[in-house]
């Protein structure tokens, strides 16, 4: 199995700043705790380690606004590294495509794709679920799954064809050709994988002809159901072959059990707490909006629940932390259940420390990567005919 690692660039420490100034316009500019500068340097540290160590991908996300995640652009934030590295492949997990212009989506990949000369880059794509990224983008939330469908037509004409057009509700392309065209014997359109979030948007991202990405939100057992389905739509109603999921885990890997499980309660419990006020789960806007009923439905249970309620406890038990020899079991399971081609692995996170982050970094490295780099593909999810 493949083993990559992504870089998030968080700034927990700022939440509590960005949320008063956020609230009152007239609270002035508030001092920064930790700068973003800071966090850029660390993760620029983080990412230039892991050729070195031997991890065979480096990933990115996309998000905007607020400090749950920095970066703004991930085929550029990525386009940093392939100049730092001559080996490892790169993917993005993911890149919202309601928010952009799907033309200048397009271009981004095929010169990123330029500069890693071969090697695989992997284009992840979704939908997103902050509204305060949809209202900073100007794009009604409500058009996102539409808006969706049209940049993924478009990209795959940009991609496959030297002239192209389009004509659709959102968005309009006259006959036009991109320049550079996509390298000779790119696999860009091979390597589509899609991300969903609710239970619902898994049959649509069946039916779009793409891999499927899993970055947990649910229990793993939730998720080898849904990929068993989303295969049994593949092959049933479409004729293609089932996929293999890349999936995402955190992970905190220290000598004991015990240490990394004190350190995966704070910084997990840390990541829980961030995207829960990012996305504003216990929004009204959720209510009634159309594409993102699943989040509302949960919205209200959420409201419901007992206080001593922990969602932190989600991340907990269904990411990777442990001594080395725990995590490789941790591993094992997820990839008997899944089935994974690929193994994403986020070691930071939270308010940790960079030198806890890369310390984890190492320490896997050392002692898990090879073990995990020589698991043998675990069957695919079996589905009902």
């Amino acid at each position: 199995m493949k083993v990559g690692v992504t870089l998030f660039a968080q700034n927990y420490v700022d939440w509590d700043r960005f949320e008063r100034a956020e609230a009152d316009p007239e609270a002035g500019e508030l001092p920064q705790l930790v700068p973003d500068a800071q966090i850029y340097r660390e993760q620029f540290h983080l990412g230039k380690l892991v050729e070195p160590l031997g991890f065979d991908s480096l990933w990115t996300v996309e998000h905007h606004f607020t400090p749950y995640t920095m970066i703004t652009n991930p085929t550029q934030f990525l386009a940093y590294f392939a100049g730092q590295t001559t080996r490892i492949d790169m993917g993005t997990m993911i890149v919202v495509l309601p928010w952009h212009d799907p033309v200048r989506v397009a271009e981004g990949y095929i010169a990123l794709d330029y500069m890693l000369d071969g090697r695989t880059l992997k284009v992840g794509f979704g939908r997103g679920l902050g509204v305060r990224e949809y209202n900073g983008m100007r794009v009604d939330m409500a058009e996102s799954r539409e808006r969706f469908q049209e940049s993924l037509d478009i990209f795959r004409a940009s991609v496959s064809n030297e002239w192209f057009s389009y004509e659709g509700q959102h968005y309009q392309v006259p006959r036009m050709s991109l320049r550079p065209r996509p390298r000779p014997g790119n696999t860009l359109l091979d390597n589509m994988y899609i991300a969903w979030g609710s239970p619902q948007s898994m049959p649509v991202a069946a039916h779009q002809g793409c891999k499927p990405l899993f970055i947990p939100q649910r229990s793993w057992e939730e998720h080898r159901q849904e990929l068993a389905e989303y295969n049994r739509i593949r092959v049933e109603e479409h004729g293609w072959e089932a996929e293999r999921p890349t999936t995402v885990c955190w992970v905190y890997c220290a000598e004991t059990d015990a240490e990394a499980e004190a350190g995966a309660r704070q910084y997990m419990a840390e990541y829980a707490d961030s995207a829960f006020r990012h996305y504003q789960l216990l929004g009204e806007h959720l209510q009634g909006l159309k594409g993102y009923e699943y989040y509302a439905q949960m919205a209200k249970l959420r409201a419901n629940l007992p206080a001593d309620f922990r969602p932190e406890d989600v991340y907990i038990a269904n990411h990777v932390w442990g001594s080395p020899e725990s995590c490789i079991q941790k591993l094992r399971d997820i990839n008997d259940r899944m089935g994974s081609e690929e193994f994403v692995a986020v070691f930071s996170y939270g308010a940790m420390p960079v030198e806890k982050a890369e310390a984890s970094m190492r320490l896997f490295a050392e002692k898990v990567l090879p073990a995990v780099q020589q698991f043998e593909p675990a069957a695919v999810p079996a589905f009902v005919s």
